[in-house]
């Protein structure tokens, strides 16, 4: 018995595809449950012009996405965020922020096709838009920090100078110690 398939079965084939099965497994199972319709010439022949349909308009969506992509190619982006002072960033920079930084630059690109892998620390990194599932684009990026770099420098020397004052209070612990031992 010939069956067009609506629907993948697991171990049997895909959506739309014809196969022979068993009499029994076709009118008991596939057919009652909606998973395929007998395969007669006009259900052939209906299969045949959604197929050529299908087609026309996959190979519209793709040419739309390769279009798309060759314009996310030429995008570069600046990503600044807050960032402690040995350049790490609090939180990571993930497919929302790269998302909202597209809307500025006028792309209209869903976050859940933006793949970026762990980005912690300040640095040049890519991003990968899944448009299609044949057509990808890279969109590099560049996380920098928040404030301006001469805000930085302040930070970074500001430690230097209370590593002194830390050590006073050790030696005047130590010394509070050293009678109580004797007593």
């Amino acid at each position: 018995m010939e069956i067009i398939l609506k629907e993948d079965v697991i171990g049997l084939g895909y959506k739309n595809d014809i196969v022979n099965v068993k009499s029994g497994y076709g009118r008991n199972y596939l057919i009652p449950y909606g998973k395929g319709v007998i395969a007669s010439e006009s259900a052939k022949k209906q299969l045949a012009e959604t197929l050529k349909q299908k087609a026309v308009k996959l190979a519209k969506i793709k040419a739309e996405a390769e279009a798309k992509a060759e314009k996310l190619n030429a995008v570069s982006l600046v990503i600044s965020t807050k960032v402690s002072t040995s350049g790490v960033i609090y939180g990571s920079v993930n497919s929302l922020q790269i998302a909202d930084e597209l809307q500025k630059l006028g792309f209209d690109v869903d976050r859940k096709i933006i793949v970026v892998k762990d980005v912690k620390s300040v640095g040049d990194y890519v991003a990968t838009v899944k448009l299609h599932k044949e057509v990808s684009a890279q969109v590099p990026f560049k996380v920098i920090a928040e404030g301006a770099p001469v805000a930085e420098a302040p930070v970074a020397e500001a430690p230097v100078a209370e590593a002194p004052v830390v050590e006073a209070p050790e030696v005047e612990e130590y010394a509070d110690e050293v009678p109580a031992e004797e007593a």
